[in-house]
Order: C-alpha cells, then sequence, then structure tokens
C-alpha cells in the first residue's frame, strides 16, 4: 500500500509542528493508519522518508502501539480488555464467545470481512469490566447479551 500524495503532506505539515522531528512519528503513523485501516513495512519506509529519520524509528513506535494493526482487519476490530480488572470480571469468556461465534481465532477476521477480535492488555476503564473497544468506541460492562444486541446492531448496519 502507497500513501497518498495528501497524507504525505499532512505527514510532512505534522513534522513542523515539533521541535524534534521524531516526535511528528506517532501523529504520521495515525495519519497512515486512517487512510489504510492498517500499517506495513512500505507505510513505515514512506513515513521515515518524509520525516527524514530512519525507518527502525517508524517501525519501533509502530510494533509498541496496539491501535497499529500490521494487516487488514475487519469493519469492526473489536479489542478485548484482558487485563486484571476484565479478566476477573470474565473478558476471557467474552473473547471465548466472540471467537466461537464468529468461527475464527484471535486476530482472524470473519469470511464477511465485519469483525476482527483480538485482546489488549488494558484499555484503562477498569471500574466498568469487562470491557473491550470496537474501532474508536468503548463498549462497558459487558455482559454475553449486550455482545449479541452489539453485534447484531453492527451487521444491521454493514
Amino acid at each position: 500500500m502507497i500513501l497518498s500524495q495528501d497524507t504525505k503532506l499532512k505527514i510532512s505539515q505534522a513534522g513542523t509542528r515539533y521541535p524534534k522531528i521524531r516526535s511528528a512519528i506517532l501523529p504520521a503513523l495515525h495519519l497512515a493508519y486512517e487512510e489504510h485501516g492498517f500499517l506495513n513495512d512500505q507505510m513505515y519506509e514512506q513515513i521515515a522518508e518524509v520525516l527524514g529519520v530512519k525507518f527502525i524509528e517508524v517501525a519501533e513506535a509502530a510494533s509498541f502501539y496496539t491501535m497499529f494493526p500490521k494487516a487488514p482487519r475487519g469493519r469492526y476490530l473489536i479489542q478485548v480488555c484482558r487485563n486484571i480488572s476484565c479478566a476477573l470480571m470474565g473478558s476471557h469468556h467474552l473473547t471465548q464467545y466472540l471467537l466461537t461465534k464468529f468461527g475464527v481465532k484471535l486476530g482472524e477476521t470473519t469470511k464477511d470481512g465485519l469483525f476482527t477480535v483480538v485482546e489488549v492488555e488494558c484499555l484503562g476503564s477498569c471500574c466498568s469490566a469487562p470491557m473491550m473497544q470496537v474501532n474508536e468506541k468503548y463498549f462497558e460492562n459487558l455482559t454475553q447479551a449486550k455482545v449479541d444486541q452489539l453485534i447484531a446492531e453492527w451487521k444491521a448496519a454493514k
């Protein structure tokens, strides 16, 4: 995948906002992710070229954060929190329920391209466990019934 000229321009502009160009790597990764929904080595190279930094600096930043998937994902990226609060409140059960319901393994996308299920270390919402993030939105105090309702809504919206 190649970044568009518009995205490259925005990355270049992001680089002017910081006293140290390396500070623009994270905003650049967000811009590339917004364009394609995932990141790969070719995009890291392009970002590095636009910002004038090393490829490894971009790759290191991208691999540190879970919000930058390395392969195409479903329309709905379901990230189930597995940290201690969510685990104690049943997040593992919810993850297994989702995988069984969709007939996929962790990180795989459903055949219709709608759903990808992953686990993440912490989403920072311990008081409302168990919870998951779907794309940019949090869903908290989950039960199996709430998850079923959400899935039905997303399928209807496709």
